[in-house]
């Protein structure tokens, strides 16, 4: 199964799930957000990326941009966190096709706004073994005008599920990334790019791989 067939099929069971004026309320803030046109406007392919290092799961800054120089083109997924069953999914179908991306001499790297802790627990439960990078406050996500703040309603719902964003990023921001994938090509130029307001919607991994030929 494709892993837009897996992500659409957990929607579909999920929102069976969710008490109806939850629901209403979280749909009405991703129809909200494609309504801003933010995705429209975000780093698109052509564009050339900043320059990225940030820390890993265990604290060690790792840079991107190095990555490139070595001669590897770069796959970029941000995710929301280690919370979110989407993310999840999607982490763990890039996991399946990783020796693939690593074949095609290229470098697989996840980021999200939480705290390396919480990375380092996304990364046991979903045996990862490319790098998690935290971009703290979302600095990067904003350079690649990703960022959005999600409204105190759907924040309250988040808490009630469990969700805690201030404490998975240790910020009071209420901000997301949203979940977008890029390749980058040796010489830092986005080559492909998956930018989607709707968080239920992933990149493919056979996309990425077609990508990357």
């Amino acid at each position: 199964m494709s892993l837009t067939q897996h992500l659409k099929d957990y929607a579909d069971q999920s929102a069976l799930k969710i008490p109806k004026d939850k629901l209403e309320l979280m749909l009405a803030a991703i129809k909200e957000l494609e309504e801003s046109e933010l995705a429209i406007s975000s780093l698109r392919t052509g564009k050339k990326i900043p320059e990225i290092q940030l820390p890993n799961a265990k604290g060690n800054k790792v840079s991107v941009n190095q990555m490139l120089q070595k001669g590897k083109k770069v796959v970029l997924a941000f995710y929301r966190g280690g919370w979110c069953p989407y993310c999840n999914l999607e982490l763990k179908a890039l996991q399946a096709v990783l020796p693939e991306i690593e074949a095609k001499n290229a470098v697989l790297v996840a980021i999200t706004p939480e705290i390396p802790d919480n990375s380092l627990s996304t990364i046991e439960k979903n045996e990862l073994s490319f790098e998690i990078l935290t971009d703290e406050d979302n600095s990067l996500a904003k350079k690649f005008n990703l960022v959005y703040q999600i409204p105190e309603e759907l924040n309250e719902i988040y808490l009630s599920f469990g969700i805690n964003l201030e404490k998975s990023q240790q910020n009071t921001n209420r901000e997301l990334p949203i979940a977008a994938t890029y390749i980058v090509d040796t010489d830092g130029t986005i080559i492909y790019d998956f930018v989607k307001a709707d968080y239920k919607e992933r990149a493919d991994p056979e996309d990425i791989l077609e990508a990357l030929s």
